[in-house]
């Protein structure tokens, strides 16, 4: 039967995190690499695509056997973010939503008076012991973001272990970053109170339970 899986939780910002947006008409004096923001509230956000395209670059590198295109991914992969390949064309089962800041007034009652922080780095040219500066904003540490996440069931037979590869997706994440600058302490996130219901359609109580157990650990 098919059925809609809602995944929800929380993603939390444990250092800052920069996802860029557009600088292309900023103004003399402002941040050189400013973040991604919602256009209705001006608050940071994490567009879905950024989310899913982290997640399905952790996964290929585990389940890969080598470098390939993402057309020719593990079929743990294809099956869960989908293929364009010709002749092997795969929809994606799983759907990611924009998360925008969902914490805001928790932020203000800490004394923040803006949702995002400016990180100043300079890099240094060797031959010439030249400084560039550069000027980075962050979405600040603490800052939380609502997971939701769309599973379309269509297959018992694969739903756990897609659960299996979307539980290993969350903990690769865990342990890496997600934005840019990584390697420099940017972006390391947490998930929690991750939750799977069924919102369309009916799944059996013993696969849901089987579920959450998954999602809920190491993560």
């Amino acid at each position: 039967m098919y059925s809609k899986i809602q995944i929800t939780g929380k993603l939390n910002i444990e250092t800052g995190m920069h996802i860029g947006g557009s600088s292309a008409f900023a103004a003399i004096g402002a941040v050189d690499s400013p973040i991604v923001r919602d256009v209705k509230t001006n608050l940071p956000m994490i567009p879905g695509s950024s989310l899913k395209g982290k997640m399905r670059t952790l996964l290929a590198k585990e389940y890969n056997a080598g470098v390939l295109q993402p057309d020719d991914d593990d079929e743990r992969i294809t099956r869960l973010f989908g293929s364009a390949k010709k002749g092997n064309v795969k929809r994606s089962r799983l759907l990611f939503s924009d998360m925008v800041l969902a914490n805001q007034e928790e932020l203000r009652k800490l004394g923040l008076q803006s949702m995002t922080e400016v990180k100043f780095e300079n890099s240094i040219n060797r031959a010439t012991a030249v400084a560039n500066p550069r000027q980075i904003e962050r979405a600040v540490r603490g800052s939380e973001f609502n997971l939701d996440i769309i599973y379309e069931f269509e297959n018992e037979k694969e739903f756990i272990e897609d659960m299996e590869t979307l539980a290993e997706a969350f903990k690769l994440l865990r342990y890496d970053y997600l934005g840019g600058n990584g390697s420099r302490g940017y972006g390391k996130v947490r998930f929690d109170d991750l939750y799977a219901e069924v919102v369309v359609g009916e799944v059996e109580d013993s696969l849901m339970d089987e579920c959450n157990r998954m999602l809920n650990t190491d993560n």
